[in-house]
């Protein structure tokens, strides 16, 4: 699968909410707790071609994720990512780390999710700051965006590792 998502910073996690909703969009998970650990090779082979592994949990749930190298885009983060649910994450945990892999960065944020059409729209609280992620196809995301008076210029193609490493701060844990 191919992943197109931006970040928007916002001010008001509870006034961009009522925004959303009053564009017609619906809540797909209410507020919840997530939980990331990035795990790499004790060479750093992972982060040094800018890709990812997470291990992500929210309650009960976990969801091992690849994110490939972002793809060339002005405006829009782009890249290859494979996911797949999670049993047993303690497990998971022990294969990763009987594999040389080893958890290298941790991070917590609370997440709304919302969906309207193809659209996936999050409000992401951080311990660096509060933002809006557009998922979908780019022009779903750019006609989303504008409609909360968003344009390009707002568009946020850093992942949270990279505005949480930026910040000074060495893991992110809520």
């Amino acid at each position: 699968m191919t992943e197109i998502e931006v970040k928007i910073r916002i001010q008001d996690p509870k006034a961009a909410r009522e925004k959303i909703l009053g564009l017609g969009a619906v809540i797909a998970r209410d507020r919840h707790l997530e939980r990331n650990v990035l795990f790499d090779f004790a060479t750093g082979g992972l982060r040094a071609n800018r890709r990812a592994l997470r291990l992500r949990a929210t309650g009960k749930r976990a969801t091992l994720t690849f994110k490939g190298e972002p793809r060339k885009s002005r405006s829009f983060k782009v890249r290859e990512e494979f996911e797949t649910q999670v049993r047993d994450p303690k497990e998971l945990r022990r294969i990763l780390k009987a594999l040389g892999l080893k958890e290298t960065f941790a991070y917590a944020k609370h997440r709304t999710v919302f969906r309207k059409s193809r659209l996936t729209i999050c409000i992401d609280e951080t311990l660096v700051g509060d933002f809006l992620e557009l998922e979908g196809e780019r022009h779903e995301i750019t006609r989303f965006a504008r409609s909360l008076g968003y344009g390009r210029t707002d568009f946020i193609t850093s992942d949270y590792v990279e505005m949480i490493v930026q910040a000074g701060e060495k893991s992110a844990l809520i």
